[in-house]
C-alpha cells in the first residue's frame, strides 16, 4: 500500500477515537454513495455529522482543510442526503472536518465544526 494511503488510513483511525472520546457515536465510517466515499458519518444528540477527514505529512503545501474542494462537497452532500433519506431519519445534519498533521515531531488534529454548508 501506498505511503499516502496508510498516511490517509492513520488519519482517519484517529479522527474516528477523537470522536469517540468526545461522545459521538459512529454510525459508519468510508461510507460510499455513488463516485463519492465519505470518511466518518457520526451521530451527537440529534444531530447526524459528515466528517472529511483531511491527513498529510507536512503544512508546507497548505493547510489539510484547504483540500477539501467544491466538487468533493457536492459528492458528499449528495452522499448524506441518501445516507439520511435511505434510512428515513429525521435529524439535523452538520458537516465537519477532521485535519490532521502527523510526521515524526508529532500529530495535530484540528476539528472544524460547521466547516462547509449543504447550499
Amino acid at each position: 500500500m501506498a505511503l499516502h494511503n496508510e498516511l490517509g488510513q492513520e488519519g482517519e483511525r484517529l479522527a474516528t477515537n477523537f470522536l469517540l472520546k468526545k461522545g459521538y457515536e459512529i454510525l459508519e465510517t468510508n461510507y460510499r454513495h455513488r463516485k463519492a466515499e465519505v470518511d466518518i458519518i457520526a451521530r451527537t444528540g440529534d444531530t447526524v455529522v459528515l466528517v472529511e477527514v483531511k491527513t498529510r505529512s507536512t503544512p508546507d503545501f497548505g493547510n489539510p482543510q484547504d483540500f477539501v474542494k467544491p466538487k468533493q462537497i457536492q459528492l458528499l452532500v449528495k452522499a448524506l442526503h441518501h445516507y439520511i433519506v435511505s434510512r428515513n431519519l429525521e435529524v439535523e445534519v452538520r458537516f465537519d472536518i477532521i485535519a490532521i498533521i502527523k510526521n515524526k515531531q508529532g500529530t495535530r488534529l484540528e476539528h472544524l465544526e460547521d466547516a462547509f454548508y449543504h447550499f
